[in-house]
């Protein structure tokens, strides 16, 4: 039985006429019963705050917490980056005691060593996954209908079916990640939720997974000003 993984966050009501932060948190189900909150999300933020964690995003730098209580009590994991360059970024997830819990590489499209956006997951003890992503034949579909977009995109966000919005006009985004002829685990766009089919998988690295995916689309959670 698949474990499923999202991401979701909410504008807390506001107190003293002041808002305060958007809180996000990531919801695991396994089927025996309903989905249960197992982490809250925050930046970890520079020197510098908000501002100087905004300008090094866009060269890929991503740093965020993930803890066990919205209170911040105790830490799940963290993630960090260990290099970000000519569109290739290196992330660490680190345990509560700094402990290295899994290494991610995002190659991006045209940059890395492919024509799509490369994923690649490293557990500690070497098992590695490597996902693409897009399938090639939705990409094919996708770029000759590109100069239809506004059109594909007004249908695409009455159609009705709530996590869709602009799904028609979005690139392709499902990732289906391949360690040694398995799928351990796959990120369907539609809910944006991660699919983890390995048992045996750390589940605090496939949350900062979905986590830091969440990162690099449309209206990313991290990219906020405030």
């Amino acid at each position: 039985m698949s474990v499923v993984l999202t991401m979701s966050g909410r504008q807390p009501p506001a107190r003293d006429g002041v808002l305060p932060p958007v809180t996000n948190w990531v919801e695991l189900s396994d089927g025996s019963g309903p989905p249960r909150v197992v982490a809250h999300v925050e930046r970890e933020l520079p020197p510098g705050g908000i501002p100087a964690y905004r300008a090094a995003r866009g060269s890929g730098n991503r740093s965020f917490v993930l803890w066990a209580d919205e209170h911040h009590r105790e830490r799940v994991a963290t993630l960090v980056t260990v290099s970000a360059t000519g569109g290739v970024a290196t992330f660490q997830v680190l345990g509560p005691q700094g402990e290295l819990i899994g290494t991610v590489v995002r190659e991006k499209a045209l940059r890395g060593r492919g024509l799509r956006t490369r994923w690649t997951v490293t557990r500690p003890d070497g098992l590695t996954a490597v996902g693409f992503k897009g399938r090639i034949l939705w990409w094919c579909v996708w770029w000759p209908a590109v100069p239809f977009m506004a059109l594909i995109l007004v249908f695409s966000v009455l159609d009705g079916v709530p996590g869709n919005e602009g799904g028609a006009a979005r690139a392709p985004r499902r990732i289906r990640w391949r360690a040694g002829g398995r799928l351990p685990f796959e990120f369907r766009s539609r809910g944006n939720k991660l699919h983890v089919h390995d048992p045996g998988f750390d589940w605090r690295l496939a949350a900062t997974l979905i986590v830091l995916l969440r990162t690099f689309n449309d209206g990313a959670w991290d990219a906020r000003k405030k």
